[in-house]
């Protein structure tokens, strides 16, 4: 009770201060005399110890103002409005500028990401776009080899997609038997022994192979389960990027819709903030036993 009534206190002191400076031209001398001596009673109570003093002097205070400020004080639903208010302009802010999350809701980029992983995305790593356009405000260059992306499908602009950068704006993209090749030169590429252990939708590829593959300064796993497909050559056009995903034989990505326009990236992935798998029993406990732990706050390379 003392807290809350010292935290009340304060509130109304700061508010009354608050008005008179804004706004206490139109407050008549003696009434800002009063209402300065009522503030000043609360200040002493504040730093004493008790509490029926300090209720006494907050209350007093409190029918100074309403009886002198009642034209500047805001009500209580105003107060919590304006706080909504700031709250939602600040997340909105940070969706259209800053970050913004997004649900992996496909296995195309597994081993990398997992059905279910939530993941932040920075809208700023490439450039500040007009929010709900394709126009770029502040241009910070292009993609880089191996970003992981987030961008608006070109099939259909309204359904988002990800996947991860292969061939950026003039280079010429082939795959020959999975592994692939930028401008005729290989992209390095090493067998990881002991199958994948991957899961999509509660199905494990126990009997798949993963392959670490360094693309640019980007090193990553990748996934086969079939017996080797070839691609292209194909050249990337001039303000495009080429993507494919991660899980490359269960991956629809630029090797059957083209590629996608710079204007559509909306951001590179950062990081798992949260992860759930398929819950396999009912009950709290099987939520519970869903989550995957160690996929929480873990960066996306």
């Amino acid at each position: 009770m003392w807290k809350r009534t010292r935290a009340e206190a304060k509130h109304a002191s700061s508010e009354c201060k608050r008005i008179l400076k804004r706004r206490g031209y139109l407050v008549p001398e003696s009434a800002t005399k009063e209402l300065q001596m009522y503030m000043q009673g609360v200040e002493t109570a504040l730093k004493g110890s008790e509490h029926d003093k300090l209720r006494e002097a907050l209350v007093g205070l409190d029918e100074r103002m309403t009886k002198h400020l009642s034209f500047a004080r805001k009500s209580a639903i105003r107060e919590y409005a304006e706080s909504i208010g700031v709250a939602v302009g600040i997340a909105i802010f940070l969706r259209a500028f800053v970050v913004e999350a997004f649900q992996i809701p496909s296995g195309s980029m597994i081993p990398t990401l997992q059905v279910g992983d939530h993941i932040f995305v920075a809208k700023f790593s490439y450039g500040v776009t007009v929010p709900f356009t394709d126009k770029k405000l502040v241009d910070f260059g292009l993609p880089e080899r191996g970003d992981v992306v987030v961008f608006k499908y070109p099939g259909d602009p309204s359904i988002d997609y990800i996947k991860r950068v292969v061939g950026l704006p003039g280079d010429t993209v082939e795959v020959r038997m999975d592994q692939i090749f930028i401008n005729g030169k290989a992209m390095p590429r090493e067998n990881v022994p002991g199958g994948c252990g991957a899961e999509e939708e509660g199905r494990v590829f126990s009997s798949c192979e993963l392959w670490s593959e360094t693309l640019g300064t980007k090193v990553h796993d990748t996934m086969f389960y079939g017996e080797g497909d070839s691609f292209g050559p194909r050249k990337v056009p001039e303000g495009t990027v080429f993507v494919m995903g991660d899980n490359r034989d269960n991956s629809n990505d630029s090797r059957v819709w083209g590629q996608v326009p710079l204007g559509f990236i909306k951001g590179r992935a950062l990081i798992v903030w949260w992860s759930r798998g398929p819950v396999k029993q009912d009950g709290l406990q099987g939520w519970f036993d869903a989550i995957r732990w160690k996929r929480l706050f873990t960066r996306i390379h």
